[in-house]
């Protein structure tokens, strides 16, 4: 309050009234400039194919008026006589103010970069989708790391020491968070490791669906119901993993049972007939049909064949036009599908040896 009263009376009314000019002036100034090249970066942005006019757009967008306020506040001060520790003060806030609007600028132009980046890769290439969501979380840190130590360093702490501080602390730190610091290990190894990958459809344990984003703490998958599956990152890589995406083709292999009354030359054909079954489909490669053994009430055969594609709708629709072949050519062919039956012999007994 001193320094305040001692401002006071070092000025008079003109040089107040002048001052205040010039921060409301230097406001509007900032303001209307802010609103300019807003504008005029957009209008280019609107008529050229690349995207860095339209991140620097957004970035101008970034800028808060608030955080001009110090800065006009600066500009007022210089038509004033105050005392040296307030002009410290204003010129340790229209800096921080300044440094604060920058890493508001280059967190936004770092994020609008990532979405576009992302946004073009995300169909083909979910290998650099991960990778980019892990470098943004980095890149973004750092700013603000940097932005925080500078900070400090103009509100007249000692840096060194606070690092050295934090390094000691660091350690407590670390181990009241480990939970947390595994998450983020295994978030860096399933970008280096490339377990799978954002887009990859994957089966963990008994939950199945489609890795839609790679956190840095958790994991999220959309499943074949709708749900969204979050899973920790650390949980995820301790669990068997099968991923699907990676497979060039589907093996497949199913039995069929026919009745125990089929005649033995037909028995002979069969193999043949589901040969011609499975090679009839289109983007399948026949392996192998064997008379496998006797079952319980059906002459078991085992068919194994390969879609050749990952694709689990392309497999039910091609597994559905062999199991149409097979039944028409049985049919054809009069030989009958098995079921689960059972035989009961019933022996009428002598009626003398019923008296007896």
């Amino acid at each position: 309050m001193r320094l305040l009263y001692q401002a006071w009376q070092a000025n008079d009314l003109y040089s107040l009234s002048a001052a205040a000019g010039i921060v409301f002036g230097a406001l509007l100034a900032l303001a209307v400039l802010k609103r300019g090249v807003s504008r005029a970066l957009k209008a280019l942005a609107a008529q050229t194919a690349t995207g860095f006019d339209d991140i620097v757009a957004e970035a101008v967008d970034a800028t808060k008026l608030w955080l001009l306020l110090p800065l006009a506040l600066y500009a007022g001060a210089s038509a004033l006589e105050l005392p040296g520790k307030i002009e410290q003060v204003i010129d340790a806030a229209a800096v921080v103010a300044l440094t604060l609007q920058a890493a508001l600028w280059a967190n936004r132009f770092i994020s609008g970069w990532l979405e576009r980046k992302v946004a073009r890769r995300r169909a083909g290439d979910g290998e650099a989708v991960t990778a980019l969501a892990l470098l943004g979380f980095a890149a973004r840190a750092l700013v603000w790391t940097v932005t925080l130590l500078f900070v400090i360093g103009q509100l007249g702490f000692d840096i060194t020491a606070l690092v050295a501080g934090l390094g000691i602390g660091g350690v407590a730190v670390a181990l009241a968070v480990q939970n947390i610091l595994g998450d983020l290990f295994a978030s860096l190894s399933i970008v280096l490791d490339r377990p799978f990958v954002v887009g990859d459809f994957i089966v963990v344990d008994d939950l199945r669906g489609e890795v839609q984003r790679v956190g840095i703490k958790t994991t999220r998958i959309r499943s074949l119901d709708g749900e969204l599956l979050v899973l920790s990152n650390a949980d995820l890589l301790k669990s068997r993993i099968r991923n699907f995406k990676r497979m060039t083709e589907r093996r497949v292999e199913f039995t069929i049972g026919v009745n125990y009354r089929t005649p033995a030359e037909k028995l002979r054909l069969i193999p043949q007939w589901l040969r011609e079954s499975v090679e009839v489909q289109r983007r399948t490669r026949f392996d192998r049909a064997h008379f496998k053994q006797y079952g319980d009430s059906a002459l078991v055969f085992e068919i194994v064949y390969f879609v050749l594609s990952p694709e689990y709708n392309t497999y039910m629709d091609l597994h559905q036009g062999i199991n149409l072949a097979i039944f028409e050519r049985f049919a054809r062919e009069g030989v009958e599908f098995a079921y689960p039956t059972r035989t009961i012999h019933l022996h009428r007994r002598r009626e003398g040896a019923a008296r007896a």
